[in-house]
């Protein structure tokens, strides 16, 4: 019996019929290498040979009775591999893509069953046909919950999933799974007064709607002691910031990994992350500029969630996560000015200088931002004043750059999508995979009707951004560096303010440097 921690029990409470904590994944499966199609057979025993490399897979939730204290993971006696699998045909015909990806996220719109253990996995077949993913025989949609996923790298689950070769090297041991009896609910509280009793400030907010809302209580405590100025909490208002309902849609667009690394030469400070979150920054503003027909007067602005290394947090990577408020500096039409400030604004908050190498950034991230950012616009009135605290978050999680195999089936594209809040309707995941980066937007469709525009302008942003750095001289770049703007002082002060979110669980504040920043 395992208690979960505030941050993974805040998953739990920020949950919500129209924005389920989980993680979603859409993996496209090219099953050539291992001569036959994948079938519901091959899957069931795969993931069954799997079960013995984590606890997780048979572990549910229960509940303190009243909320007095946090949950607990406890073995699932009636677990059954069954109830985490699924199976669905395409029909056949044009549109295969259109059909897997209405079918992905109507499946990732609906919630885990919180009375089985947090995961399940759906086997799409009929995709032999399709003209747009060449070669791909099915497509594998894997749901995570959250607080299911082990420390902050997300990789326990599905990294136990995926092999490095088709030939599926690695082995697990069988292990007889003999589950433990669910705990009393006399053993819950009991364990809940010694906890109360041991934490003091869990025992004066008992009363108030126990973990959850400890959890929101100091955070809103120690923003509140910052008196901050009110423009801070100033991102415009856009048509993608408004209230969302449980449906979603998900496309995506992708390109060439060494292509944007070329970009990324044009200036020796310069990160991949800056190339990518500069793309994403044009092809928002051109689809917002055709949607309202002008882009608000000031800067929109995105939230970056990253982790940072910390000895105060037990997890297997020693990290705890954080964020980044960044300008996207949309009111600069030269793209190569653009993306050099937004590097600025970037490097201007400590907390990226702490950023963990690329293997440490995972899929978790985004809804712990998300979910902290949705309590602080009810806590402060924001969502009615239509002032999000930012307008859009942007995840970018830099994977191998060499083919993955689930059963002898070499995964041809890695999807990745995130959360969805209240004023925040549109998000993007960008992730690199053997040589190609792919940028995945999910949406409620009440925000953005279609995403089809928005993937449309991808092409149109790299073509533009190559031309204005071919055209802009290295003075006109370094004078960005310079002469800092309100934006890049802006990021400065948000670099304290969102330190407080990766030192919410600890004594204090200190964090440890990686060995290797982004």
């Amino acid at each position: 019996m395992q208690q979960l921690s505030e941050l993974d029990t805040s998953f739990l409470y920020l949950e919500s019929e129209s924005s389920p904590m989980h993680i979603g994944g859409i993996y496209v499966l090219n099953c050539q290498d291992r001569g036959q199609p994948l079938t519901y057979d091959d899957l069931y025993n795969h993931i069954e040979s799997r079960l013995p490399a984590s606890r997780r897979f048979r572990q549910r939730l229960v509940e303190v009775p009243l909320k007095l204290d946090h949950p607990y993971w406890v073995d699932d006696p009636d677990f059954s591999l069954s109830h985490h699998l699924d199976q669905v045909t395409l029909d056949k015909g044009k549109n295969q893509s259109s059909k897997l990806f209405e079918l992905a996220a109507s499946i990732i719109s609906t919630p885990l069953d919180r009375e089985r253990p947090l995961w399940h996995i759906t086997l799409i077949e009929g995709l032999e046909d399709s003209k747009e993913f060449p070669g791909a025989c099915c497509a594998l949609v894997v749901k995570i919950h959250h607080s299911a996923v082990d420390g902050v790298t997300g990789e326990e689950l599905v990294g136990t999933l995926l092999d490095f070769t088709a030939d599926g090297e690695r082995k697990f041991q069988p292990v007889d799974w003999d589950p433990q009896p669910l705990p009393s609910k006399a053993r819950l509280i009991s364990n809940a007064y010694g906890s109360a009793l041991n934490t003091p400030f869990r025992l004066a907010n008992l009363a108030k709607d126990a973990a959850a809302s400890a959890f929101y209580t100091l955070l809103v405590q120690r923003l509140r002691k910052l008196a901050l100025p009110p423009s801070l909490f100033s991102a415009p208002y856009t048509e993608i910031n408004q209230p969302i309902d449980s449906s979603r849609s998900v496309a995506f667009f992708e390109c060439s990994l060494n292509q944007l690394k070329q970009i990324k030469k044009s200036h020796s400070d310069l990160t991949l992350n800056d190339v990518v979150v500069t793309l994403c920054s044009e092809v928002l503003s051109n689809y917002l500029s055709e949607v309202c027909l002008a882009l608000p007067d000031t800067p929109l602005i995105a939230m970056q969630p990253i982790s940072v290394r910390s000895k105060h947090i037990d997890s297997p990577t020693g990290s705890q996560l954080s964020a980044l408020l960044i300008s996207l500096a949309t009111d600069e039409p030269n793209l190569a000015i653009r993306m050099q400030r937004i590097h600025e604004n970037a490097s201007a908050s400590h907390v990226y200088s702490q950023a963990i190498s690329a293997t440490r950034l995972t899929q978790l991230v985004p809804s712990a931002m998300l979910g902290l950012s949705a309590r602080i616009y009810t806590e402060f009135q924001l969502a009615q004043k239509h002032k999000p605290l930012f307008n859009v978050p942007i995840t970018n999680i830099p994977g191998p750059q060499y083919p993955l195999y689930f059963n002898g089936a070499r995964v041809d594209y890695q999807l990745g999508t995130a959360p969805l809040f209240d004023g925040l309707g549109l998000v993007f995941v960008i992730s690199s995979y053997a040589g190609k980066v792919t940028f995945t937007l999910t949406a409620c469709p009440g925000v953005v009707p279609d995403l089809q525009p928005l993937i449309n302008h991808f092409p149109k942003a790299i073509e533009k951004l190559k031309l204005d750095v071919a055209n802009t001289s290295q003075a006109t770049l370094e004078a960005v560096k310079d002469n800092p703007d309100e934006q890049t002082v802006f990021s400065g002060l948000v670099g304290d303010i969102v330190s407080l979110f990766s030192n919410l669980f600890t004594g204090n504040g200190k964090t440890e440097a990686p060995e290797e920043t982004k």
